[in-house]
């Protein structure tokens, strides 16, 4: 199945990049005139077999974030820009993340990759399975709950689904993630 669903990852993304790359260069062009440079938020995850990686997201927040300290997943962070509040509640800053899957350091679907501080958080057997499978866009947490969900719960979804994935479940979350953007659902 690993090779299968790189296929289907990197077809998927493939046929996508028509509709990517041309919202990607508006969002760009507005993050650059909005807040400066850079663009770009790498954010140091750990993937498949924790092998690390730097996911790429549309950069939200003020320059200097991480040195101001707290949590990006806040509700009301002032460290977030207006222009970042909409990309989050869009999750269009989520669109460079298709660079990560056409690199397969990512996939459509997964386990979204958590920060070195949060997979700290998590039991041996937690963090075993979820890098098990490659981390992705979106995953069984982001539509059975996402920002309204805890810790444990989601690590609960990202170890059943690290157990029981399967391109059948993969086109089942793509379909409620498709649902959930456009009606903006348990979003932050």
């Amino acid at each position: 199945m690993p090779a299968t669903k790189r296929i289907v990852d990197l077809g998927l993304s493939i046929a996508l990049l028509p509709l990517v790359v041309p919202v990607s260069l508006i969002i760009a062009v507005l993050v650059k005139s909005v807040s400066g440079s850079p663009v770009l938020y790498r954010a140091p995850r750990a993937g498949l077999c924790g092998a690390p990686f730097s996911m790429l997201k549309f950069r939200t927040m003020v320059v200097d974030a991480d040195r101001r300290g707290g949590w990006a997943t806040q509700q009301h962070d002032p460290r977030v820009t207006p222009l970042g509040r909409w990309l989050r509640r869009t999750s269009l800053d989520e669109l460079p993340q298709f660079w990560n899957v056409l690199c397969g350091e990512m996939s459509l679907v997964g386990p979204r990759p958590a920060p070195e501080a949060q997979l700290s958080l998590y039991d041996e057997r937690t963090r075993r399975l979820r890098q098990t499978v490659r981390p992705g866009i979106t995953g069984l947490t982001q539509v059975c709950g996402r920002s309204t969900l805890s810790q444990r719960q989601g690590a609960t979804y990202d170890v059943w689904y690290a157990t029981h994935h399967s391109l059948r479940l993969d086109a089942y979350i793509l379909a409620r993630t498709v649902a959930a953007v456009i009606l903006q659902r348990n979003t932050n």
